[in-house]
């Protein structure tokens, strides 16, 4: 997974974009990525099509998927947003909880973290 980036998902691509231009406001040099949910079906969707199998998968990974998956079927649009530090995850959230999200996660080494 990508280690040092957070993904937030959006229910609109209007709202996804108001946070992108919030973050570039704060800082231009923001690493910031639209995955519209085209792109979450054809890219990240496929990395699970067989993680619990034969066996459940230990990790959460592939229940992440399948929740981006289950959002992006109903229309939802993602930001991966580069976040190496809790000062970053902090600004990004801050941005984030001005107006409506579906869900946020955190990637770092070894560890997938709610926001």
């Amino acid at each position: 997974y990508p280690d040092g980036y957070s993904m937030v998902m959006f229910p609109d691509e209007a709202s996804a974009m108001a946070v992108a231009d919030a973050l570039n406001a704060q800082d231009s040099e923001v690493e910031i990525f639209h995955l519209p949910p085209t792109s979450i079906l054809s890219q990240i969707t496929p990395t699970v099509s067989d993680a619990d199998n034969p066996l459940p998968s230990a990790g959460t990974e592939g229940a992440t998927v399948r929740a981006y998956t289950k959002l992006a079927r109903e229309g939802h649009h993602a930001l991966l947003v580069r976040t190496p530090d809790e000062e970053a995850a902090d600004r990004l959230m801050q941005a984030v909880r001005q107006g409506p999200y579906s869900m946020a996660q955190r990637y770092r080494l070894l560890v997938i973290e709610d926001l």
